[in-house]
């Protein structure tokens, strides 16, 4: 894919943060999209953006969460436009809590169904149309999927099993022209870590990380993009999260120690 101009590209998470600026910076490509995600009337105001950047859009409401609702997501991109040629399973919900914190785990199981589930059914559903096209399937993780964080033992786990899960279906579609590429990012300026869930499992309403420095939406789709056209394997996207995985393997003490510095004072 040199370019998404006329490609059906289905993103996951679209109203807001990281998934809304991927799908109005491949608007200005004249993409073919299609936008999905809970909340509806945020959805529609993405897909007024995208329509007036000159592309084709359908929105619809869908809950990753859900079966179903992924099932749905699929075969309303079908009946409009006929194929599949990029999946982004971009949708996610965090949360931050110290584990002896937690007063209701039921939330934990609520993250792994949108955040693990929510990408393997969307992909179930999307695959064998994404192997007509010889599509591409991307997964928005986190370096939270990579390294194990404080305060995040609900959603490093959701995060590794979607990143599990990728490298895994990778090797199996080897031959089939579908590719795979996984997307890292650190913190990124977006409102996901005050949406998420507080120990209580109500919303936090803030931001368990230091936000200082944040990479902005505009640059984390830049480099996704990029990473994308290219069909990389992954994409791990600030030099301090490489250096961090690299050390992990020789002084993990040390990574640790940098985990907890992350956390906001």
């Amino acid at each position: 894919m040199k370019s998404f101009h006329d490609k059906v590209v289905v993103i996951t998470g679209a109203s807001d943060g990281i998934g809304a600026e991927l799908a109005r910076t491949l608007a200005r490509q004249r993409a073919r999209l299609v936008i999905a995600a809970r909340g509806i009337d945020a959805l529609n105001q993405v897909a007024a953006d995208c329509v007036a950047a000159g592309a084709q859009v359908l929105a619809v409401r869908t809950d990753v969460g859900v079966e179903t609702d992924c099932r749905n997501l699929i075969g309303q991109t079908l009946d409009r436009f006929g194929c599949i040629d990029a999946l982004v399973n971009n949708a996610g919900v965090s949360g931050h809590a110290m584990f002896e914190e937690v007063t209701d785990f039921t939330w934990y199981e609520d993250m792994m169904r949108v955040n693990f589930f929510g990408s393997l059914w969307c992909t179930r559903h999307a695959l064998p149309h994404l192997k007509k096209t010889r599509g591409l399937i991307v997964g928005v993780s986190s370096l939270a999927g990579k390294i194990g964080v404080p305060g995040r033992t609900a959603y490093s786990p959701s995060k590794f099993a979607m990143a599990g899960f990728f490298d895994a279906l990778r090797i199996e579609l080897r031959g089939t022209g579908v590719d795979v590429t996984m997307i890292y990012p650190g913190v990124v300026a977006t409102q996901i870590r005050y949406h998420g869930y507080g120990p209580d499992g109500k919303a936090a309403g803030k931001s368990g990380l230091e936000e200082k420095g944040a990479m902005s939406t505009e640059e984390c789709v830049e480099r996704m993009l990029e990473a994308m056209t290219s069909r990389k394997r992954e994409l791990v996207m600030t030099v301090k999260a490489r250096i961090g995985l690299w050390l992990k393997l020789i002084a993990p003490k040390k990574v640790d120690d940098m985990a907890l510095a992350a956390l906001k004072k």
